[in-house]
């Protein structure tokens, strides 16, 4: 807790604390104010306004923006790559991977919503102050690492839309780069929020491109409801299974649209409308997959490239042989998910650094009142741009490297999602609910399962993915089962956790967290301590046997 009780005086040196950031942890004055979102204005204090239709409409349109944002830039260029190879290889069968994904995405996304609405500070710094800088530097390290590879696969997908339209990516990764940081450092969020917006309405190209396909929607139907796979589950559709899920439920998404919320200055009041914005973006990203796995159907149909995937620059020639239109609307749709997730990734990133320093980090701010910052954003632009036009740069294994280094995080992220949702201290009136910690105990569970096949296969390519899928679920079935016993055996020598006073429940609304240095210190079950020590060292183990594979990689 000793960062948390210097950030504050070297805060508020530049930035006095207003009386709302005395109450509550917000530490950044700029967190503080009206909500100016890309579609309306909220004042801090319009609090009486009727609740009509009108009224609920015109606050739902100011609210919109990080929920659909994160699960747009969800479907950025790797998205774009694994739908697209799960469309040429399987065709519609695996579609009903995607309907499974939508109560994963919004069950995940809503704990974020309101752990940045009642918090008012991010999730780095969340976890930083209650489970330690051990922990926080921990869990921040790795998404810093993975976050900038993944920064690094967007340009990856720039470069390979450049190349269909035949224009060097010499020419267009330092243009999208510029056009990054331009979009970022125009010291407004409302300004920002606009141009995402913009790049978020030409992803909706995605549906003539759909139509034009000649989808055959009877097919659809049944693929969503019925489970299975075209030619039966193999270690390589079970693998492109896994790529399906670890693209679409993502470290950085916890991270960024908590920060985001905290930076747009949603508040306890406006948590309805955000789950609203969040829903409807989880639908959204569903639908543009859908429609990115049903075109490479036609593409792989048409062309008779059946099961020949080998990337989405490849794709979009194949598209280009069966339709003229088709080739270059996928290329385009391409370079927009690539600068969508650059931008939300790289963001992301830079809300972490500010969590962890203890430094202005709003887009509310300009460059001169927020220059690290900015300078952090610019860096993993500029250094992640130039890695990509080095001739010769290990692209693919960088590839390979981002998604076996998201497999490996998603569990934890999930986990330390879980325990600050369940935390008093954290989210008082507004901790989870026991159904949904059921439901997220699941979902922890399946991608804990899902990590260590994606784990085991990259390390050990000849292992029997079916197999070795079946081992796991019994092992983590048993594991879990044994988690349980300790838990009750051990439960009564830990200490009993610190008292919370009851809240009444027409205060939820408005209340929020206190300063992190005031809240009592986290005290672990013993059933927690174990399983968060078998969490660790799973990441420790994961980290030196994906690193020795990467040096085995790189020696051919």
């Amino acid at each position: 807790m000793r960062g948390e009780a210097n950030a504050p005086r070297a805060q508020s040196r530049a930035n006095p604390p207003t009386a709302a950031s005395r109450q509550s942890a917000v530490l950044d004055s700029a967190h503080l104010g009206d909500i100016e979102g890309a579609l309306g204005k909220i004042k801090l204090t319009d609090t009486d306004h009727p609740r009509t239709f009108k009224t609920r409409m015109l606050t739902l349109l100011a609210i919109i923006g990080p929920g659909l944002i994160v699960m747009v830039g969800d479907n950025d260029a790797g998205g774009v790559a694994t739908y697209a190879q799960a469309g040429q290889n399987y065709g519609y069968s695996l579609l009903w991977v995607l309907l499974l994904l939508i109560p994963v995405l919004i069950v995940n996304q809503e704990m974020v919503v309101r752990l940045g609405a009642v918090t008012g500070v991010g999730h780095a710094r969340l976890i930083n102050e209650r489970f330690g800088r051990g922990w926080g530097w921990f869990s921040v390290g790795d998404l810093f690492v993975l976050n900038f590879l993944t920064i690094v696969t967007e340009f990856i997908g720039v470069s390979l839309a450049a190349e269909y339209f035949g224009i060097s990516k010499y020419i267009v990764v330092p243009t999208a780069a510029v056009a990054l940081v331009a979009i970022m450092a125009s010291g407004s969020f409302q300004r920002w929020e606009r141009a995402m917006f913009a790049f978020i309405a030409v992803t909706l190209l995605q549906i003539p491109m759909l139509l034009m396909a000649h989808p055959d929607w009877g097919r659809a139907a049944g693929s969503f409801v019925v489970p299975g796979v075209s030619g039966g589950f193999t270690s390589d559709a079970v693998l492109l299974i896994i790529a399906m899920v670890g693209t679409t439920v993502a470290p950085w998404q916890l991270f960024f649209q908590q920060s985001n919320i905290v930076d747009k200055r949603i508040t306890p009041r406006f948590i309805g409308y955000e789950r609203a914005d969040t829903t409807l973006g989880a639908f959204v990203v569903v639908i543009g997959a859908t429609a990115l796995v049903m075109t490479a159907d036609y593409a792989a149909r048409v062309t008779g490239s059946v099961g020949k995937f080998t990337d989405a620059g490849d794709v979009a020639h194949l598209l280009g042989q069966a339709h003229h239109v088709l080739g270059p609307v996928f290329a385009i749709v391409l370079l927009d998910a690539s600068i969508i997730g650059a931008a939300a990734v790289t963001l992301s990133t830079s809300y972490a650094f500010g969590d962890v320093f203890g430094i202005k980090h709003s887009l509310h701010r300009g460059f001169r009142d927020a220059k690290q910052f900015y300078l952090s954003y610019i860096a993993m632009v500029v250094v992640a741009a130039v890695i990509v036009l080095i001739p010769g740069a290990p692209l693919g294994l960088i590839t390979t490297a981002v998604q076996a280094l998201a497999g490996l995080l998603l569990p934890s992220a999930s986990v330390f999602l879980l325990l600050l949702c369940n935390d008093p201290q954290v989210l008082g009136p507004w901790v989870n609910r026991a159904w949904l910690n059921i439901v997220a105990g699941v979902i922890v569970g399946v991608l804990l399962l899902l990590s260590g096949i994606l784990m085991a296969t990259t390390l050990f390519p000849d292992l029997d993915v079916v197999s070795t899928s079946e081992y796991l679920a019994a092992g983590i079935a048993v594991l879990t089962v044994l988690t349980l016993v300790a838990l009750r055996l051990l439960q009564h020598r830990s200490p009993a956790p610190p008292p919370v006073a009851k809240i009444d429940e027409s205060e939820k609304d408005t209340w929020r967290m206190p300063p992190l240095a005031l809240l009592e210190p986290v005290t672990w079950s013993a059933g927690t301590k174990l399983g968060m020590l078998a969490l660790r060292g799973y990441l420790v183990i994961g980290a030196i046997l994906l690193v020795v594979k990467a040096i085995q990689l790189g020696r051919g």
